[in-house]
């Protein structure tokens, strides 16, 4: 079984190598248009109905890139959403927003979806004693992703703490 503290180093080394492969030296077009003091409010909006997976995720992401930004959160990771639903808002410098928006949208994208899928599957199975169990048949790179929203969505994942 994985430990928290090595679950957590699993989640570090996935946003560090996303920021540093998709950013690299600096998000040069909001270097470019937006000044340094700027400052701004976005907001995760829900296009589909679902499972919503990420929201941690995505606060550890914003808290690498800017301790400074502000999360709001309005929907909690595991929560039923539908379209037109605001999970949460992030405010503060509108630079640091921008250069971490792309992987916190893809991850939540991926994670929620998996989610989603995983909890039609435990629906469709209760009552009836069948276990769903998770594989290794994951994305390497962000295999502790997929696996952290299989648990969003209800299955009991053998090997991840139990505290995630």
């Amino acid at each position: 079984m994985i430990s928290k503290v090595q679950f957590q180093e699993e989640i570090s080394g996935i946003i560090r190598n996303a920021i540093r492969e998709d950013v690299g030296d600096g998000d040069h077009s909001s270097l470019a248009c937006i000044p340094a003091s700027a400052t701004g409010k976005a907001k995760l909006l829900v296009k589909d109905n679902g499972i919503l997976a990420g929201v941690d995720f995505a606060r550890q992401v914003f808290e690498y890139v800017d301790a400074n930004l502000v999360l709001d959160v309005h929907i909690k990771d595991g929560s039923r959403i539908k379209y037109g639903d605001i999970a949460f808002y992030v405010e503060g410098s509108s630079q640091s927003i921008l250069k971490a928006e792309r992987l916190v949208l893809n991850a939540m994208q991926r994670m929620s979806a998996i989610a989603t899928k995983t909890h039609h599957f435990v629906e469709l199975l209760e009552g009836t004693g069948t276990k769903i169990l998770d594989t290794r048949k994951t994305t390497p790179g962000i295999r502790a992703l997929e696996k952290w929203a299989v648990k969003i969505g209800g299955v009991k994942i053998i090997g991840l703490p139990c505290t995630i």
